[in-house]
């Protein structure tokens, strides 16, 4: 059996990183909280790329409704902990990474271990979990690590990016004291301004953000996992354009549209406002 080699494992990398970069990367350590549609093939393409350390945090088990999208689910996986499936798949990449596991998901009271050294954090926590995504945002905030968001919507994928230099989540999305519904369509609206998404659905009975359900596919988590990735990888080398909050990204398969986005007050801006009225109105209309 071929013994593992770090520099021979990762050589493709080179060329679009140098040696030294690479070895960086090899050095960094991303933070992932959740493990199920993009959390988990985050982890793995991140693993790819030679990120050497990871903090992961996952509560749950695999379930067949998870096939359909989620990298570790399969029939040998069922009912097994998503944090242990994933970490085997990780170390199956690179037998030398560095994982650090909290089986409890993110809590307030495991939340600065979860962070503690961490070079980025990218989200992987499932749309509806504000409270937790909150917490993790403003920690980060706090301890001045930047965070990286790419939502599965539609066919497609929209990325925001924050950090030192961009608007606070809070300011962008605008939470505080929000009813569960207005919270889950200004989180819609925040990540993808343009709604690219919007149009092709072909059941819109399987969207009910009331009911906190809706459809996803392994495309879009995958399109996902590819430009989180590269946004961490900028991050952590510190080199290449990237926007921060308000400007974000979305890119639509489906439709072949990739736009740019950019809303200064955040939720407060008047657009923003707008598609926050038309989406409330399509969805308290759904039987």
């Amino acid at each position: 059996m071929q013994a593992f080699d770090y520099d021979r494992a990762f050589s493709r990398n080179i060329g679009w990183v140098t040696e030294a970069e690479q070895q960086r990367l090899r050095s960094a350590r991303v933070g992932i909280g959740g493990l199920g549609g993009v959390g988990g093939v985050h982890l793995l393409t991140l693993a790819r790329l030679g990120i050497g350390n990871f903090s992961i945090a996952d509560f749950d088990d695999f379930d067949l409704a998870n096939f359909n999208r989620q990298v570790g689910a399969t029939m040998s996986t069922l009912g097994r902990p998503k944090l242990d499936v994933l970490a085997e798949m990780a170390r199956d990449i690179n037998p030398e990474v560095d994982l650090r596991l909290f089986p409890t998901g993110i809590q307030q009271d495991n939340l600065e271990a979860f962070l503690a050294d961490v070079d980025v954090y990218v989200d992987g926590l499932d749309f509806f979990c504000f409270e937790a995504r909150r917490a993790t945002f403003s920690a980060c905030e706090r301890l001045g690590i930047p965070v990286v968001t790419a939502a599965p919507l539609g066919m497609g994928t929209a990325l925001l990016v924050f950090g030192p230099r961009s608007m606070p989540f809070e300011d962008y999305f605008g939470f505080e004291g929000c009813e569960p519904l207005d919270m889950a369509i200004r989180f819609l609206v925040g990540l993808s301004p343009a709604m690219l998404q919007r149009g092709y659905i072909a059941d819109m009975s399987r969207v009910n953000l009331q009911e906190k359900r809706g459809p996803s596919t392994i495309g879009s988590c995958q399109l996902c996992a590819g430009v989180a990735a590269i946004a961490a990888l900028k991050l952590i080398l510190g080199r290449g354009p990237l926007r921060f909050a308000p400007w974000g990204i979305q890119f639509d398969a489906y439709r072949m549209r990739y736009t740019t986005t950019w809303r200064p007050l955040g939720y407060r801006n008047p657009l923003q406002q707008l598609m926050f009225r038309l989406v409330k109105a399509q969805v308290t209309r759904q039987p």
